[in-house]
């Protein structure tokens, strides 16, 4: 079994919350590729420059992003680590779920 770092159960649900809008997730994305700013975000979607303000700060709380100013822009990127972090977990999670799925195989096997 994968062994995790002690992490908190609110950093986490914070991480995974993140995560679970589908408009962070493109944010996200778009941090990855290239570092664009706040506004140049906002263009990109049918909402306020604040909401997206919005999106960028759970990010930035969950650590998955970074803000960091240029000039009179906030240029947003992606905290690799962090998002490395929640791809281990979800690993782990996968490692669990193929052992219980190889031992009902076995399971199912006996019975024949």
């Amino acid at each position: 079994m994968v062994v995790l770092r002690e992490e908190s159960e609110e950093s986490l649900n914070q991480l995974f919350r993140a995560l679970a809008d589908g408009t962070r997730r493109d944010i996200l994305a778009r941090a990855i590729a290239e570092a664009p700013t706040v506004s140049g975000l906002a263009a990109h979607y049918e909402m306020s420059f604040a909401a997206v303000q919005k999106h960028v700060a759970v990010l930035q709380r969950a650590g998955l992003v970074r803000k960091r100013a240029n000039g009179r822009e906030q240029l947003v990127s992606t905290d690799r680590e962090r998002l490395k972090r929640a791809t281990e977990l979800l690993d782990s999670y996968e490692v669990l779920w193929l052992q219980r799925v190889a031992q009902l195989d076995d399971v199912l096997r006996e019975g024949e």
